[in-house]
């Protein structure tokens, strides 16, 4: 598979020539720039940049990588993706994505604070009870990405769901880099290209842009109502791309009393909302 120039191809096409200060003279073949073109901004050969694309040369210089970045306007975020789509590391040994049991023990003492582990292809590995509480998509086994897009429940639970799905492919690339025959992510991309546009065309653009450390979410849930909750995330040492996130309100907040409400409520009340996506049977809710 030739990463490296399906990421060049993508990236290429989306940059128009007026924008790179290059003349716009009617109408052209392709989309975006030609490949002579960005071979010109970067300073290296049309040849020597067509083999590239083409996949007839790899393993670029990381001089040649940092100067094609420059011609492409890439911010640090994907230039360190293409760098490491130019250096793929050693196939590395897969096993079942497990979280470790002290981990999980302390999600489960954090009564008041809603906390869940994800893996790199964001399914949740493991989850208190406050978490599930606070939406199913939460539940382990579920993942993330998927019922997000193809799920009306959860998108009702998270209002402007749609401007959040780019950042969460963006993520899913970083996450994967040049590890894209893994089965999981094969059999993730393939269903989600086919039964969603919007993740089809996000997909094609080849955006990489880890997730986010902190931020803000509103969410709408059929119990206590709208809140308003931080989350940051924090990576889980000793394995790869497992990502701890906590949720939490401002204390005194209406938020805060709505999360302690959810709390307070039994498993059975808490859990009520409708059914999300499940990881193995996917499909829209009717």
């Amino acid at each position: 598979m030739n990463l490296i120039g399906e990421y060049l191809r993508a990236r290429r096409e989306l940059i128009r020539p007026e924008d790179v200060g290059l003349p716009h003279n009617g109408h052209r073949r392709v989309p975006g720039l030609r490949r002579d073109e960005l071979a010109m901004l970067a300073g290296i050969s049309t040849e020597y940049y067509t083999r590239l694309e083409q996949g007839r040369d790899r393993r670029p210089s990381p001089q040649v990588i940092d100067a094609i970045a420059r011609a492409l306007g890439l911010d640090e975020d994907a230039t360190a993706h293409l760098h490491a789509l130019g250096a793929p590391e050693e196939p590395r040994r897969r096993r079942p994505e497990r979280v470790r049991p002290g981990v999980q023990s302390v999600l489960d003492v954090w009564h008041n604070t809603p906390a869940y582990v994800q893996g790199p292809f964001q399914d949740v590995l493991a989850a208190n009870r406050l978490a599930m509480a606070l939406s199913p998509i939460f539940t382990p086994g579920t993942n993330v990405l998927r019922s997000v897009l193809l799920d009306p429940a959860v998108q009702e639970f998270l209002p402007g769901w749609q401007n959040r799905i780019s950042s969460l492919v963006a993520a899913l690339r970083v996450m994967v880099g040049p590890d894209v025959d893994n089965p999981r992510l094969t059999d993730l991309v393939g269903e989600l290209s086919v039964k969603s546009d919007l993740f089809r065309r996000l997909w094609s653009r080849h955006d990489a842009k880890p997730h986010p450390g902190g931020g803000v979410h509103r969410l709408r849930h059929p119990i206590v109502g709208d809140l308003e909750l931080r989350y940051e995330k924090f990576a889980v040492t000793g394995v790869d791309g497992q990502l701890l996130v906590v949720y939490h309100a401002e204390p005194g907040s209406p938020s805060a009393d709505a999360l302690t409400l959810l709390g307070s409520l039994p498993e059975e009340s808490a859990s009520r909302p409708p059914q999300t996506v499940s990881r193995s049977h996917a499909r829209p809710a009717r």
